[in-house]
């Protein structure tokens, strides 16, 4: 039987020490892919606490389904705090989880690629908001998010300062086929990460 995620990170000398200090991290995929990829949406470049509180007006506002979206006015989508933009991103994915009948299910047997490149092909969802749905909706194992600040405060926290995005996507390749776990112990590595991780570029 092969090694589990756990046990290949505590012999890395970069994620090892991390493991130890926070115990067994865990992917956690989420139960409904539209009400995650939303979350994700109101998450782009705001801090966590922002986040959080459009969250819960949203959630109060209107059923947080494709439908229910789209049968909300925009204003009702503005007065829960969602932007201008925000309000025509979440829009845009109600309408192509209408028009394919998207879920959880619907990616089950494709791979991480192909999740992403169907994604990033609904306005809205660019690279960052793919990946976190790669992460936290399907509970994929190897995904590095570099587009993430905290991800980057993380691995110059854990592996040194001066790596171009491309460099530090390729030294992550240590840690495949378990680069998730790898980046939930990059988010923990420093004190500032809760605030920042949801501050994200999606070049």
């Amino acid at each position: 039987m092969s090694d589990s995620p756990h046990e290949v990170l505590r012999a890395d000398p970069d994620i090892g020490p991390l493991v130890e200090t926070h115990g067994e991290l865990t992917l956690d995929p989420a139960s409904d892919l539209f009400e995650r990829l939303v979350v994700s949406i109101l998450r782009q470049q705001v801090s966590m606490a922002s986040a959080a509180a459009t969250r819960e007006r949203l959630f109060d506002a209107v059923t947080v389904t494709p439908a229910g979206i789209r049968d909300a006015d925009d204003e009702v989508l503005r007065d829960a705090g969602l932007s201008r933009q925000k309000t025509r991103y979440v829009n845009e994915v109600a309408d192509a989880f209408l028009e394919h009948g998207y879920s959880l299910e619907t990616f089950e047997d494709a791979a991480d690629e192909e999740i992403h490149e169907e994604l990033t092909a609904v306005t809205g969802v660019g690279d960052w908001t793919a990946n976190m749905q790669l992460l936290f909706a399907f509970g994929r194992e190897d995904v590095f998010p570099v587009g993430d600040l905290g991800i980057r405060k993380g691995f110059e926290a854990v592996v040194g300062e001066g790596y171009s995005r491309a460099e530090m996507r390729e030294y992550a390749e240590r840690w495949s086929p378990y680069r998730s776990y790898a980046s939930l112990y990059l988010w923990r590595a420093s004190e500032d990460i809760a605030e920042s991780v949801a501050e994200v570029s999606e070049d």
